[in-house]
């Protein structure tokens, strides 16, 4: 049996074999690879931190993975290692572009400084996003300086997944009727920018106008940093055309909030949120597994059904039960 000292030096040597089952392990509910797992993450922290860390979100149909196989190859054709991850808790089968079909981005599945990788699937968002949290950490160990993390679910993923990257890009349809396509003022509160995909052939002037209208919707939300207003920008990943203007972009957005020291402080408190998070998750599986509350649940489950009592005296029910 492998230890995390084996694991981790599989990981930090570059052994591609070794990183696919180190993300395996940590994706493993079984209480003993988890522990596993978090002894072999102390042995890499160290070698983690120095990635840029990119979220990518965009509406069914956005070109989400066209655009990751055009952005993450012309990164590696300039020096650079990729990483793909996704965030993915909506699908037990094939919820998204990278989880089902690889083929989607022919380029970059075949490249060799680019690692993809799906989540598990089925799962509820929490343990998707731990999961998805501490691959970040083992790929940046295996030496990828820019992790790319998808999200495929919609509505909470998406801020789940703002919440642990350093920049987050959300991708909109060029000319997709309604201009502004019900994008939420939660999405657009932690959009570092917007990116019209597209843009190419007839569609050009379609995604200007999208664009505009998207930069307008931009103007009534207070911006997360001081330092940095997200901008929108026209793309076509079919032509290669406006990638490197985008890339352009995000590096500015690095450089300033690096200067400004809200990179540090956004890590820092991106981590002990994660604390708290695993906190909840643990405290919540513990509570669910109790012998006690499991006995207890399903009669008061029926009687709040019936009306016969309210959640809160429930909720204090199961905690009185949990020993709280």
């Amino acid at each position: 049996m492998l230890t995390a000292q084996d694991y981790a030096e599989g990981v930090t040597s570059g052994d591609r074999a070794r990183l696919a089952q180190a993300i395996t392990l940590i994706e493993s509910r079984n209480p003993e690879h988890q522990k596993l797992a978090q002894d072999m993450l102390v042995h890499l922290l160290p070698r983690t931190g120095n990635a840029l860390r990119i979220g990518i979100s965009g509406l069914p149909g956005a070109g989400k993975s066209t655009f990751i196989d055009a952005f993450g190859t012309m990164l590696t054709a300039a020096g650079h290692k990729v990483a793909v991850l996704a965030v993915d808790p909506t699908s037990s089968r094939s919820g998204g572009s990278i989880l089902g079909d690889k083929t989607r981005m022919p380029r970059l599945s075949v490249d060799a400084n680019a690692f993809i990788r799906p989540s598990p699937t089925g799962g509820a968002l929490g343990g998707v996003a731990r999961a998805t949290r501490e691959a970040i950490l083992v790929c940046e160990a295996a030496g990828f300086d820019i992790v790319l993390v998808e999200t495929v679910g919609v509505g909470q993923s998406e801020i789940t997944v703002g919440d642990m990257v350093d920049f987050f890009l959300v991708l909109m349809i060029a000319g997709g009727g309604d201009e502004l396509q019900g994008i939420k003022k939660g999405l657009l509160e932690i959009a570092d920018m917007i990116v019209v995909t597209k843009a190419d052939g007839g569609n050009v002037a379609r995604a200007e106008v999208t664009a505009a209208d998207h930069q307008h919707a931009l103007r009534i939300v207070a911006p997360a940093s001081p330092t940095w207003t997200a901008p929108v920008v026209t793309i076509s990943a079919l032509e290669n055309r406006g990638i490197d203007t985008l890339w352009q972009k995000i590096q500015q957005h690095r450089r300033l909030m690096t200067d400004s020291g809200e990179r540090e402080a956004k890590r820092k408190s991106q981590m002990i949120r994660w604390m708290w998070s695993m906190v909840e998750d643990r405290v919540m599986t513990n509570l669910k597994s109790e012998p006690k509350v499991k006995a207890l649940v399903p009669d008061l489950e029926d009687d709040i059904g019936a009306g016969r009592l309210t959640p809160a005296l429930a909720a204090e029910r199961i905690l009185k039960a949990f020993g709280q």
